[in-house]
C-alpha cells in the first residue's frame, strides 16, 4: 500500500468520485493531456510515519493548520461503491498554506520531535542514520510537489492505493 498524491488545476477539480477514480486509473501521459499539467508524488507504506513526523511538530494557530493537511488531509469524497477509502481533495488555498509551513519548517527540528516516536519502528538507533535519510528525502519531495503545486495555484487529491 501507498499514498498517492497528484496536483490537479483548481478550475479541473471535481468533486465526482467517477472523475477522481478516472485520474488515479490513468496513466501520466492521459492525466497530463486531461488536466494541462502533471506532477504527483507518491509515499510508501511510510506514509502514516512521515504523518507522524508532522504531527510532532509544535501546533499550528489554525484548529486544521498546515502541519495536519501535508499527507492525510483533505476534504473526503468516498467512492460511489463505498468502498475502499475516500479521495482527500486540499483546495489551492490549503494546499498553498502547505507549501509555506514545508519551506519555512526545519527538517531537523522535526526530526528531533519525532525521532523517539519513530525509531522503535525502524528496529532503533542502529538504523537511525537510515531511517532519518528516508524522512528527510520524502520530506523535501513533499516540499518541492507542493512549492510547485502552489506556484500554479494547483489543488492536491489524495488516494490510498494498493
Amino acid at each position: 500500500m501507498y499514498f498517492h498524491l497528484r496536483s490537479v488545476p483548481a478550475p479541473a477539480l471535481r468533486n465526482s468520485a467517477n472523475w477522481l477514480q478516472r485520474l488515479f486509473e490513468d496513466d501520466w501521459d492521459t492525466v497530463r493531456r486531461r488536466v494541462d499539467r502533471h506532477r504527483e508524488e507518491v509515499l510508501d507504506r511510510r506514509y502514516l510515519d512521515q504523518e507522524l513526523l508532522y504531527a510532532c511538530a509544535p501546533s499550528h494557530p489554525e484548529e486544521n493548520g498546515p502541519r495536519n493537511d501535508i499527507v492525510l488531509g483533505g476534504a473526503p469524497v468516498f467512492p460511489d461503491d463505498r468502498e475502499g477509502p475516500p479521495f482527500l481533495l486540499l483546495p489551492a488555498a490549503r494546499a498553498a498554506r502547505v507549501a509555506a509551513f514545508l519551506t519555512t519548517t526545519d527538517f531537523e527540528a522535526l526530526w528531533r520531535l519525532a525521532r523517539d516516536h519513530l525509531l522503535p519502528r525502524y528496529d532503533g538507533s542502529a538504523t537511525e542514520a537510515e531511517t532519518r535519510c528516508a524522512f528527510e528525502s520524502a520530506h523535501r519531495d513533499l516540499r518541492a510537489f507542493y512549492t510547485q503545486t502552489a506556484e500554479y495555484g494547483d489543488a492536491v487529491v489524495k488516494r490510498l492505493m494498493r
